[in-house]
């Protein structure tokens, strides 16, 4: 009987009664966190660009440092020796191109009709399906409209240019003025235990940003010299151009030279192909001698990022904030060893950060 009243109450236990319901409850705090973590990164998308503007003023106004304390051990006041300092960089693009600009504008043209003899030689020698793709509609003159927009594209682009290089000297003038307050400032944010810390990775991270604009701007000038004069002994047409392009390129290591090499050997093949044989052959000797000759003596064996850090890095900046991005990118690459010697020595250990450090010295 007992049995039997129990077998029963299992009966109606799994008929009658439903399994026990769990309610997933948040506190409110975490919600609030949740939803301030979106908004967040929300922001931070949309102000993308006020961002990268801010990090380049940032990274000019270390570069600039030496030159405002310099004034200033001289009894000049900070704010007018930021100003003189953030004018000079600006008066010596402005004087450049005054100088030069007539005559890069002469030799773009030059550059486009190079081009199009090219296109329509090439095109006379190829099969005729391979003529018509490489022509194009080379051969029939463009409409007015397509001209238009290019120019408005173009001159919508170059004021954009404009109105964010002076928002960016704007801010680089404030930070060397009043950069050490504000971030004196901003330290008291962190907890006591941590603020040592802090001004020590800021310290190394300012040396850092340091070197690395002083070397590239030395070797860009190295490589635009050396490009300007070798061209102009081989009669390339647009040598100047090709300089500039070759000093500009130099900031963004290995693709920044495929990417000026390869104009510079097609117009010289233009001339023979014996002279495009020498740009190549003259783009690679700068590029070994600058990796292994003058970038060790302006970097003073520091900041010898890999090649494969140097691509990633130049990847993840381009897709956040394009061709900026992709530049500011490798100075805060450059920041890394600091940030692991200072703050995850402990988690990483400290034989993974001197083998890292071991590594960097042998490479």
């Amino acid at each position: 009987m007992a049995l039997k009243a129990d077998a029963s109450r299992r009966v109606d236990v799994d008929e009658g009664d439903e399994p026990p319901r769990r309610a997933l409850s948040l506190p409110a705090a975490t919600i609030a966190k949740v939803l301030l973590t979106l908004f967040a990164l929300w922001a931070l998308y949309k102000l993308g660009t006020v961002i990268a503007l801010v990090l380049i003023a940032v990274v000019l106004a270390i570069a600039l440092e030496p030159a405002v304390e310099w004034l200033e051990r001289r009894r000049v006041p900070r704010w007018v020796g930021a100003t003189v300092a953030v004018f000079t960089v600006v008066g010596c693009l402005v004087v450049f191109m005054v100088l030069c600009g007539s005559s890069l504008a002469a030799q773009g043209r030059q550059v486009a009709e190079r081009l199009m003899t090219v296109q329509k030689e090439t095109g006379d020698w190829l099969p005729p399906p391979l003529a018509r793709i490489i022509r194009g509609s080379g051969t029939s003159s463009p409409d007015a409209s397509v001209i238009a927009g290019y120019a408005v594209s173009l001159g919508s682009a170059l004021a954009n240019a404009l109105i964010g290089a002076a928002v960016a000297f704007i801010f680089t003038i404030y930070f060397l003025s009043e950069g050490r307050t504000t971030w004196a400032w901003l330290v008291a944010y962190a907890p006591r235990r941590n603020r040592g810390r802090v001004q020590e990775t800021a310290e190394a991270a300012r040396v850092a940003v340091l070197r690395y604009v002083v070397g590239n701007v030395v070797t860009s000038i190295f490589a635009g010299l050396c490009v300007y004069i070798a061209l102009t002994v081989l009669r390339v047409p647009a040598a100047l151009l090709l300089a500039v392009l070759a000093g500009v390129c130099d900031f963004v290591p290995v693709l920044g030279f495929i990417v000026s090499a390869v104009p510079a050997v097609l117009l010289a093949l233009t001339v023979s192909a014996t002279t495009g044989v020498i740009v190549a052959g003259v783009y690679v000797s700068y590029h070994l001698a600058e990796n292994y000759l003058i970038g060790p003596k302006v970097y003073g064996g520091q900041l010898r990022l890999s090649n494969l850090a140097v691509l990633l890095a130049f990847a993840v900046g381009a897709e956040l904030f394009g061709i900026v991005g992709a530049l500011l990118a490798l100075p805060v690459a450059a920041m890394y060893p600091c940030v692991e010697d200072i703050w995850l020595r402990d988690y990483l250990g400290r034989d993974a950060v001197e083998t890292h450090r071991r590594i960097e010295r042998e490479a």
